[in-house]
Protein backbone atom coordinates (compact mmCIF):
# COMPACT_ATOMS: atom_id res chain seq x y z
CA UNK A 1 0.00 0.00 0.00
CA UNK A 2 1.52 3.34 -1.01
CA UNK A 3 0.83 6.73 0.55
CA UNK A 4 -1.89 7.55 -2.01
CA UNK A 5 -3.99 4.50 -1.13
CA UNK A 6 -3.26 5.05 2.56
CA UNK A 7 -4.72 8.54 2.24
CA UNK A 8 -7.85 7.18 0.55
CA UNK A 9 -8.38 4.48 3.18
CA UNK A 10 -7.72 6.91 6.01
CA UNK A 11 -10.29 9.34 4.60
CA UNK A 12 -12.86 6.59 4.07
CA UNK A 13 -12.45 5.38 7.65
CA UNK A 14 -12.96 8.92 8.91
CA UNK A 15 -16.16 9.29 6.87
CA UNK A 16 -17.44 5.96 8.21
CA UNK A 17 -16.66 7.13 11.74
CA UNK A 18 -19.06 10.06 11.26
CA UNK A 19 -22.00 7.69 10.84
CA UNK A 20 -24.36 7.38 13.84
CA UNK A 21 -24.00 4.36 16.08
CA UNK A 22 -27.33 2.85 15.01
CA UNK A 23 -26.18 2.75 11.40
CA UNK A 24 -22.76 1.36 12.33
CA UNK A 25 -24.48 -1.53 14.09
CA UNK A 26 -26.49 -2.30 10.95
CA UNK A 27 -23.14 -2.55 9.15
CA UNK A 28 -21.87 -4.68 12.02
CA UNK A 29 -24.73 -7.15 11.60
CA UNK A 30 -23.83 -7.48 7.94
CA UNK A 31 -20.14 -7.95 8.77
CA UNK A 32 -21.03 -10.64 11.32
CA UNK A 33 -22.98 -12.57 8.68
CA UNK A 34 -20.06 -12.34 6.25
CA UNK A 35 -17.41 -13.32 8.82
CA UNK A 36 -19.34 -16.13 10.44
CA UNK A 37 -21.45 -17.66 7.70
CA UNK A 38 -19.91 -16.71 4.35
CA UNK A 39 -16.14 -16.82 4.80
CA UNK A 40 -15.85 -18.51 8.20
CA UNK A 41 -13.08 -16.15 9.31
CA UNK A 42 -10.73 -18.12 11.59
CA UNK A 43 -13.60 -20.21 12.88
CA UNK A 44 -11.34 -23.25 13.19
CA UNK A 45 -8.95 -21.22 15.37
CA UNK A 46 -11.80 -20.01 17.58
CA UNK A 47 -13.27 -23.50 17.91
CA UNK A 48 -9.91 -25.03 18.81
CA UNK A 49 -9.16 -22.30 21.37
CA UNK A 50 -12.58 -22.68 23.00
CA UNK A 51 -12.35 -26.49 23.09
CA UNK A 52 -8.94 -26.38 24.77
CA UNK A 53 -9.93 -23.58 27.18
CA UNK A 54 -13.30 -24.99 28.24
CA UNK A 55 -13.14 -28.79 28.07
CA UNK A 56 -15.84 -28.92 30.75
CA UNK A 57 -18.39 -27.20 28.50
CA UNK A 58 -20.56 -29.01 25.97
CA UNK A 59 -20.11 -28.55 22.24
CA UNK A 60 -23.39 -26.58 22.18
CA UNK A 61 -22.21 -24.23 24.92
CA UNK A 62 -18.95 -23.57 23.08
CA UNK A 63 -20.81 -22.98 19.81
CA UNK A 64 -22.97 -20.37 21.55
CA UNK A 65 -19.85 -18.59 22.83
CA UNK A 66 -18.34 -18.76 19.34
CA UNK A 67 -21.35 -17.12 17.73
CA UNK A 68 -21.55 -14.39 20.39
CA UNK A 69 -17.83 -13.78 19.93
CA UNK A 70 -18.16 -13.08 16.21
CA UNK A 71 -21.01 -10.65 16.87
CA UNK A 72 -18.81 -8.90 19.42
CA UNK A 73 -15.85 -8.87 17.01
CA UNK A 74 -17.91 -7.17 14.29
CA UNK A 75 -19.17 -4.57 16.78
CA UNK A 76 -15.63 -3.93 18.00
CA UNK A 77 -14.44 -3.28 14.45
CA UNK A 78 -16.95 -0.48 13.90
CA UNK A 79 -16.68 0.90 17.44
CA UNK A 80 -12.94 1.23 16.91
CA UNK A 81 -13.51 3.14 13.67
CA UNK A 82 -15.92 5.39 15.57
CA UNK A 83 -13.03 6.43 17.83
CA UNK A 84 -11.62 8.31 14.85
CA UNK A 85 -14.15 11.13 15.32
CA UNK A 86 -16.05 10.50 18.55
CA UNK A 87 -16.28 13.57 20.77
CA UNK A 88 -14.95 13.55 24.32
CA UNK A 89 -18.49 14.17 25.61
CA UNK A 90 -19.85 11.17 23.69
CA UNK A 91 -17.00 8.95 24.89
CA UNK A 92 -17.60 10.02 28.50
CA UNK A 93 -21.28 9.10 28.14
CA UNK A 94 -20.48 5.66 26.79
CA UNK A 95 -17.47 4.66 28.90
CA UNK A 96 -17.48 4.80 32.71
CA UNK A 97 -14.64 4.09 35.14
CA UNK A 98 -16.21 2.77 38.33
CA UNK A 99 -13.33 3.41 40.74
CA UNK A 100 -10.84 5.92 39.27
CA UNK A 101 -9.34 6.63 42.71
CA UNK A 102 -7.92 3.10 42.80
CA UNK A 103 -5.33 4.10 40.19
CA UNK A 104 -5.23 7.88 40.76
CA UNK A 105 -4.08 7.33 44.34
CA UNK A 106 -0.70 6.31 42.92
CA UNK A 107 -0.50 9.49 40.83
CA UNK A 108 -1.39 11.62 43.86
CA UNK A 109 1.48 9.95 45.70
CA UNK A 110 3.72 11.10 42.83
CA UNK A 111 4.15 7.52 41.75
CA UNK A 112 3.70 6.12 38.26
CA UNK A 113 1.84 2.84 37.83
CA UNK A 114 1.90 -0.04 35.35
CA UNK A 115 -1.52 -1.20 34.15
CA UNK A 116 -2.10 -4.75 32.94
CA UNK A 117 -5.13 -5.51 30.81
CA UNK A 118 -6.04 -7.86 27.98
CA UNK A 119 -7.76 -8.12 24.62
CA UNK A 120 -11.07 -8.11 26.42
CA UNK A 121 -14.27 -6.13 25.78
CA UNK A 122 -13.38 -3.20 23.52
CA UNK A 123 -9.69 -2.91 24.41
CA UNK A 124 -9.23 -0.23 21.74
CA UNK A 125 -11.67 2.02 23.60
CA UNK A 126 -10.09 1.23 26.95
CA UNK A 127 -6.81 3.11 26.58
CA UNK A 128 -8.14 6.35 24.97
CA UNK A 129 -11.01 6.41 27.49
CA UNK A 130 -8.53 5.93 30.32
CA UNK A 131 -6.39 8.79 28.97
CA UNK A 132 -9.33 11.20 28.69
CA UNK A 133 -11.36 10.29 31.78
CA UNK A 134 -8.43 10.17 34.22
CA UNK A 135 -6.84 13.36 32.86
CA UNK A 136 -3.34 12.07 33.47
CA UNK A 137 -0.46 11.17 31.19
CA UNK A 138 -0.87 7.72 29.69
CA UNK A 139 1.60 5.58 27.78
CA UNK A 140 0.12 2.91 25.54
CA UNK A 141 2.59 0.08 25.01
CA UNK A 142 1.79 -1.50 21.68
CA UNK A 143 3.11 -4.26 19.45
CA UNK A 144 4.24 -2.83 16.08
CA UNK A 145 2.44 -4.15 13.00
CA UNK A 146 4.04 -5.39 9.81
CA UNK A 147 1.76 -3.05 7.83
CA UNK A 148 3.04 0.40 8.78
CA UNK A 149 0.13 2.23 7.12
CA UNK A 150 -2.36 0.28 9.22
CA UNK A 151 -0.22 0.93 12.30
CA UNK A 152 -0.25 4.67 11.57
CA UNK A 153 -4.05 4.73 11.33
CA UNK A 154 -4.46 2.77 14.56
CA UNK A 155 -1.98 4.94 16.43
CA UNK A 156 -3.81 8.08 15.31
CA UNK A 157 -6.96 6.63 16.84
CA UNK A 158 -5.25 5.51 20.06
CA UNK A 159 -3.55 8.85 20.68
CA UNK A 160 -6.53 11.13 20.00
CA UNK A 161 -6.92 12.08 23.66
CA UNK A 162 -3.27 12.70 24.43
CA UNK A 163 -1.78 9.26 25.05
CA UNK A 164 1.85 8.58 24.17
CA UNK A 165 2.38 5.56 21.90
CA UNK A 166 5.42 3.45 22.79
CA UNK A 167 6.49 0.37 20.77
CA UNK A 168 6.91 -2.69 22.97
CA UNK A 169 10.64 -2.93 22.25
CA UNK A 170 11.17 0.61 23.58
CA UNK A 171 8.90 0.34 26.64
CA UNK A 172 11.59 -0.28 29.23
CA UNK A 173 13.78 2.62 28.07
CA UNK A 174 10.86 5.05 27.72
CA UNK A 175 9.42 4.24 31.14
CA UNK A 176 12.79 4.50 32.84
CA UNK A 177 13.70 7.79 31.16
CA UNK A 178 10.36 9.64 31.38
CA UNK A 179 10.92 12.74 33.54
CA UNK A 180 7.74 14.82 33.12
CA UNK A 181 5.93 13.58 36.21
CA UNK A 182 3.93 10.50 37.24
CA UNK A 183 2.17 8.58 34.50
CA UNK A 184 0.27 5.40 33.75
CA UNK A 185 1.65 2.80 31.33
CA UNK A 186 -0.91 0.37 29.96
CA UNK A 187 0.08 -3.06 28.61
CA UNK A 188 -1.96 -5.70 26.79
CA UNK A 189 -0.60 -8.45 28.97
CA UNK A 190 -2.06 -11.40 27.04
CA UNK A 191 0.10 -10.92 23.97
CA UNK A 192 2.22 -13.79 22.73
CA UNK A 193 5.89 -13.28 23.61
CA UNK A 194 8.47 -13.12 20.87
CA UNK A 195 10.01 -16.42 19.81
CA UNK A 196 13.25 -15.88 21.74
CA UNK A 197 11.38 -15.24 25.03
CA UNK A 198 8.76 -17.96 25.27
CA UNK A 199 10.56 -20.12 27.80
CA UNK A 200 8.16 -19.39 30.68
CA UNK A 201 4.77 -21.13 30.74
CA UNK A 202 2.03 -20.79 33.34
CA UNK A 203 -1.51 -22.24 33.49
CA UNK A 204 -4.04 -20.05 31.69
CA UNK A 205 -7.47 -21.20 30.50
CA UNK A 206 -6.84 -24.89 31.17
CA UNK A 207 -3.51 -25.12 29.33
CA UNK A 208 0.16 -24.16 29.73
CA UNK A 209 0.63 -20.76 28.13
CA UNK A 210 3.76 -18.84 27.13
CA UNK A 211 3.60 -15.52 28.97
CA UNK A 212 4.75 -11.97 28.32
CA UNK A 213 7.12 -10.96 31.15
CA UNK A 214 7.57 -7.29 30.26
CA UNK A 215 5.30 -5.88 32.97
CA UNK A 216 6.97 -7.90 35.70
CA UNK A 217 10.49 -7.02 34.56
CA UNK A 218 9.76 -3.29 34.45
CA UNK A 219 7.85 -3.37 37.76
CA UNK A 220 10.65 -5.13 39.64
CA UNK A 221 13.27 -2.83 38.15
CA UNK A 222 11.41 0.41 38.90
CA UNK A 223 9.40 -0.53 41.99
CA UNK A 224 6.21 0.82 40.42
CA UNK A 225 2.88 -0.73 41.46
CA UNK A 226 0.95 -3.02 39.11
CA UNK A 227 -2.76 -2.42 38.57
CA UNK A 228 -5.23 -4.60 36.66
CA UNK A 229 -7.68 -2.82 34.33
CA UNK A 230 -10.90 -4.80 33.87
CA UNK A 231 -13.05 -3.55 31.01
CA UNK A 232 -16.61 -4.79 30.75
CA UNK A 233 -19.08 -4.45 27.89
CA UNK A 234 -22.51 -3.47 29.20
CA UNK A 235 -24.25 -3.42 25.82
CA UNK A 236 -23.55 -2.23 22.30
CA UNK A 237 -21.61 1.02 22.49
CA UNK A 238 -21.47 1.14 26.30
CA UNK A 239 -18.57 0.01 28.45
CA UNK A 240 -17.32 0.32 32.01
CA UNK A 241 -14.00 -0.37 33.70
CA UNK A 242 -12.72 -1.26 37.15
CA UNK A 243 -9.19 -0.93 38.51
CA UNK A 244 -7.63 -3.33 41.00
CA UNK A 245 -4.16 -2.86 42.47
CA UNK A 246 -2.41 -6.22 42.38
CA UNK A 247 1.05 -5.35 43.71
CA UNK A 248 2.10 -2.33 45.74
CA UNK A 249 5.75 -3.32 46.16
CA UNK A 250 7.00 -5.31 43.16
CA UNK A 251 10.51 -5.69 44.56
CA UNK A 252 9.10 -7.80 47.40
CA UNK A 253 7.54 -10.36 45.02
CA UNK A 254 8.94 -13.70 43.98
CA UNK A 255 9.91 -14.64 40.43
CA UNK A 256 6.90 -14.71 38.08
CA UNK A 257 4.52 -13.82 40.93
CA UNK A 258 3.38 -10.60 39.23
CA UNK A 259 2.83 -12.36 35.91
CA UNK A 260 0.80 -15.09 37.58
CA UNK A 261 -1.32 -12.51 39.39
CA UNK A 262 -2.36 -10.46 36.36
CA UNK A 263 -2.80 -13.59 34.23
CA UNK A 264 -5.08 -15.15 36.85
CA UNK A 265 -7.06 -11.93 37.06
CA UNK A 266 -7.59 -11.90 33.31
CA UNK A 267 -8.69 -15.55 33.33
CA UNK A 268 -11.23 -14.77 36.06
CA UNK A 269 -12.68 -12.00 33.88
CA UNK A 270 -12.75 -14.16 30.74
CA UNK A 271 -14.56 -17.01 32.48
CA UNK A 272 -17.34 -14.63 33.54
CA UNK A 273 -18.16 -13.55 29.96
CA UNK A 274 -15.95 -15.55 27.59
CA UNK A 275 -17.47 -14.14 24.39
CA UNK A 276 -15.66 -10.82 24.92
CA UNK A 277 -12.08 -12.12 24.64
CA UNK A 278 -10.02 -12.28 21.41
CA UNK A 279 -10.52 -15.96 20.54
CA UNK A 280 -9.47 -15.62 16.89
CA UNK A 281 -5.86 -14.92 17.92
CA UNK A 282 -3.44 -17.86 17.69
CA UNK A 283 -2.51 -17.46 21.34
CA UNK A 284 -1.15 -20.99 21.90
CA UNK A 285 1.19 -21.43 18.96
CA UNK A 286 4.13 -22.03 21.34
CA UNK A 287 4.19 -25.27 23.34
CA UNK A 288 6.28 -26.20 26.42
CA UNK A 289 7.92 -29.04 24.51
CA UNK A 290 9.35 -26.47 22.07
CA UNK A 291 10.86 -24.32 24.82
CA UNK A 292 14.27 -22.86 24.10
CA UNK A 293 16.96 -23.58 26.63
Amino acid sequence: MNSFFYGIISSLLYLVSLLPFWFLYILSDILFFVLYYLIGYRRSVVQRNLANSFPEKTALERRQIEKKYFRFLADTFFETIKLRSISSAELAKRFKIINPDEVLKHIRNNQSALIATGHYANWEWGAPACSFLLQTQLMIIYKPQSNKYFETIMNQIRSRFGAILVPMQQAFRQIISYQKGPFLAIFLSDQTPVQTEYNVFIPFLSQPTAVFLGIEKIAKKTGRPVVFYHMNRIKRGYHEAVFKTLVEDPKATTEHEITKLHTAELERVIRQKPEFWLWSHKRWKFKPENTLE
